[in-house]
């Protein structure tokens, strides 16, 4: 059994995803983070760096990971799933697995923050977000022109991608223009373990029927 820690943003859904894909038992452990659950001393032997998500292990003698591409390779290699395991296709599935964590992420993290969230309109770092995000997207485009996948096979790299890109309306970026794209998320959408574990450890209907709350908790959180 695996505990996993969580809440309804992209990296929580790139766990809870990687979980159903993989059929593996688990308990969800839902952290408010309007609240600062995630800064909580307990939650912090877990994560140190006070962020969702994070596992652990109880087969693996309570073995705790952090940071969500980490516990996406631990997970594939616990199981030999998801993630080639010659060191040529390893490595590939790899490099688009950071390309999300170093790029996709933070930049459109930043989209949303500077797009949704922050007290006051700056319109060059919207833009200047919104912009790399967009090109970003453009490497995912022509990857996804010659092929099914990211990386050969279906692999965690798509879905750590995917988390992030299916919300990218929500960063004020369109994709209209990027057929590949569109035609990989649908695809991924309509996988069955990917609408389970996008509802971990609630119904993203759920977070946007609370809108003007979540966008409150969220200049919170900005502001610590």
């Amino acid at each position: 059994m695996i505990d996993l820690y969580t809440a309804p943003t992209p990296n929580g859904w790139k766990a809870s995803v990687t979980l159903e894909e993989l059929e593996l038992p688990y308990e969800v452990h839902a952290l408010d983070l309007g609240k600062n659950d995630q800064k909580q001393l307990d939650y912090l032997k877990i994560n140190p760096n006070g962020r969702i998500p994070a596992i652990v292990d109880r087969e693996n003698d309570d073995f705790a990971i952090f940071e969500s591409g980490a516990i996406m390779i631990y997970l594939a290699e616990k199981t030999g799933k998801l993630m080639p395991t010659d060191v040529k296709g390893r490595s590939q599935v790899i490099q688009w697995l950071m390309f999300q964590m170093g790029g996709v992420g933070p930049m459109q993290g930043q989209a949303n923050v500077f797009f949704r969230y922050f007290p006051e309109k700056i319109q060059a770092a919207i833009d200047r977000y919104q912009n790399e995000t967009k090109r970003l997207y453009t490497v995912l485009e022509s990857q996804l022109e010659r092929n099914e996948y990211l990386a050969g096979d279906y692999s965690i790299a798509d879905i750590a991608n995917w988390c992030w890109v299916r919300i990218h309306e929500w960063s004020g970026v369109k994709i209209d223009d990027l057929p590949n794209l569109q035609r990989w998320l649908d695809k991924i959408a309509d996988r069955p373990a990917v609408k389970i574990g996008i509802d971990i450890p609630i119904p993203i209907k759920s977070r946007e029927v609370n809108a003007e709350k979540t966008i409150e908790s969220a200049k919170k959180i900005i502001q610590q």
